[in-house]
This record gives C-alpha cells, sequence and structure tokens, in this order.
C-alpha cells in the first residue's frame, strides 16, 4: 500500500479475536449496552453482529472447517477489538467535528476506487482486508471512511502522522474528544483510557490496525 495507506488505516477495522459470542449484558447503569459514548449507546447486539458478520466471511473464504479453526485462534481478541473500533469511530467523529472538519462520500468513494485498482478489483480489496484486518465486506466502506477521516484530521491539525510530534498532536486530539464523550465502557470488555507509556486512547490492551499505524514513527509493527 502506498504511503497515505499507511499513515491512514483506520478504526472500523480490527484485528480478530475467538472471542465467545455474548450473552445480554451491560452495566448497571446501562443494561444491554457495551459501551456509552455521549449520547450514542452501542449495544451488545450491535457489537455482536459486527463479530458475526467477520465471522461468517471468514468461514466463507475457508476451504474447510480445519482453515476456518485455524483463523478464528489467530483472531483471539475480536470482540474486545471490534468494540475499540466502534468506540473510537465516534471519539474520531467528535474530533472532526472539533477541527471543523467534513468527509463526503464522493472523497471515500474515490479512496476506495484508488485502493480497488492497486488491489486488483473489489473482490481483491474485500480478501484483503478480511485477512489482513478482519473487515467483513459489508464494514468495508465504513472503515475506508474512517481512513480518509484519520487523512483529513491529521492534515488540519498539521500532524504529519511519519513523526513522533505529529502522532502526539493526532493522539492528544483524540484523547481531548474523549474526554469530552465522556466513553462509558461495560467493565466486562476491559477498561477504557489513554495508554500512559504511548498516550494513545482507547480500549486498554485492544488492538486494531490505525492504532498501530497512527503511532508517531511511521512504521507498521505486526
Amino acid at each position: 500500500m502506498h504511503r497515505r495507506r499507511r499513515t491512514a488505516l483506520l478504526l472500523s477495522v480490527a484485528i480478530t479475536a475467538a472471542a465467545p459470542l455474548l450473552t445480554a449484558c451491560g452495566s448497571d447503569a446501562h443494561p444491554g449496552a457495551a459501551a456509552v459514548v455521549g449520547d450514542d449507546r452501542i449495544t451488545v447486539a450491535q457489537l455482536e453482529n459486527r463479530v458475526n458478520e467477520v465471522r461468517t466471511a471468514q468461514r466463507a473464504a475457508s476451504t474447510d472447517e480445519s482453515q476456518y479453526q485455524q483463523v478464528v485462534a489467530q483472531s483471539s481478541a475480536l470482540t474486545r477489538n471490534t468494540l475499540n473500533s466502534m468506540v473510537l469511530e465516534k471519539v474520531l467523529d467528535q474530533a472532526l467535528t472539533d477541527a471543523d472538519v467534513t468527509v463526503t462520500r464522493k472523497e471515500v468513494q474515490g479512496y476506495r476506487s484508488d485502493l480497488e485498482a492497486q488491489a486488483g478489483g473489489a473482490e481483491a480489496l474485500e480478501t484483503a482486508y478480511l485477512q489482513r484486518y478482519s473487515v467483513a465486506p459489508e464494514q468495508l466502506d465504513e472503515s475506508l471512511r474512517s481512513d480518509v477521516e484519520v487523512q483529513k484530521l491529521s492534515a488540519a491539525l498539521g500532524a504529519d502522522l511519519n513523526t513522533q510530534e505529529g502522532g502526539v498532536a493526532f493522539w492528544k486530539a483524540l484523547s481531548e474528544a474523549s474526554k469530552k464523550l465522556d466513553v462509558d465502557l461495560n467493565p466486562r470488555y476491559g477498561s477504557w483510557g489513554v495508554d500512559p507509556t504511548s498516550g494513545r486512547v482507547g480500549l486498554l490492551d485492544a488492538k486494531t490496525p490505525w492504532l498501530k499505524e497512527v503511532t508517531g514513527t511511521g512504521s507498521r509493527s505486526a
């Protein structure tokens, strides 16, 4: 992928995990909610649906049950990482609003067309995102929109994500947006906050590709 892709790979994407399907749950304050972000609720059902879409796509792409089980075993944190992505999508939206940045459908469509041309077609791009980032085909447009949002937000902030200073500025904006939204996470999924080492905001110990991309180093750790 080109430089723009390397520095922008984003939230809607999630590294997979072999987590069991969730039962109806929630914190005492927000029964049935996986997280409350500002005025928005992310329900357990919504989280399950995203996870199920990925698992269904992975199964369809597997040649047999053994290969599918291997894929599942390699993605042992899908549920938590998916929730992390879902919350960060809303945090990113708040950061865009704060920076007076908008993203149009035309921009996302253009971005997708560029990536499809590089990948060798729409199906090839969907396969790449599923295999590398555990993004189901149904989730691809949303994931690509997040990519574009990261690009435009970093540009508005004057933050070069290939530099440490740029990474710090970017994550500061997301941290401020997160505080404004007062993220309330169901404790069964872990805790939400700022990593004291990296300064990145999110579900602690969860992983998403864009969290690894936007580190301020320009590298792509696995």
